[in-house]
């Protein structure tokens, strides 16, 4: 299961948010307790989440127990585009995508790609027992999306992730496939 963060004031506004530590907004607090019910009685014999402010407490809300804080786990490194929004980014770089161009003094989609490689890696061993939650950010669990489906990074650019949302990951005749994606809960 793939958890999104809830809202939080950047994210409202469009902002590329990966290293600053931002809080919920309050709206961002009512997202992430809704997601309560939506995963009451789903047991998880793992829970890794973001070491981010806005993802713990979003995991806190919505009463799942974090058994790792994984740096691998938290968002696309924005270098010098941290708190700036696409618009703002293409007015000096007109044809600029983060799925292919990645960050200057950021990640690249490869180094992403890699990291979030290593979080799989770590999690498709605890599957044998079980379901693993993940809560993160939006342009990582894409990635996360992207590469469990065998995926190159740019495919991310495909799957739209709100605030506050659900993916299911699972499988499918022994193969990795996409269940749910970007499911919001009531």
């Amino acid at each position: 299961m793939l958890v999104r963060h809830g809202q939080t004031e950047w994210s409202a506004n469009g902002k590329h948010t990966s290293h600053t530590d931002l809080d919920l907004t309050e709206a961002g607090v009512r997202q992430a307790d809704a997601l309560k019910p939506a995963l009451a009685g789903r047991a998880f014999v793992a829970v890794l989440a973001s070491p981010r402010l806005r993802a713990l407490r979003t995991a806190q809300l919505a009463d799942l127990s974090v058994s790792t804080v994984d740096d691998d786990l938290v968002e696309w490194d924005y270098g010098d585009y941290e708190g700036l929004t696409t618009p703002e980014i293409r007015q000096n770089r007109p044809d600029w995508s983060l799925w292919t161009d990645g960050c200057p003094a950021g990640e690249s989609p490869e180094e992403v790609g890699a990291r979030i490689d290593r979080v799989l890696d770590r999690v498709r061993p605890l599957l044998v027992d079980g379901d693993v939650a993940l809560v993160s950010h939006g342009h990582a669990l894409r990635v996360v999306g992207a590469r469990w489906i065998e995926q190159p990074v740019t495919f991310g650019a495909r799957l739209s992730l709100d605030t506050a949302t659900l993916c299911e990951l699972g499988f499918e005749h022994h193969k990795e496939s996409i269940r749910a994606w970007n499911a919001p809960v009531s």
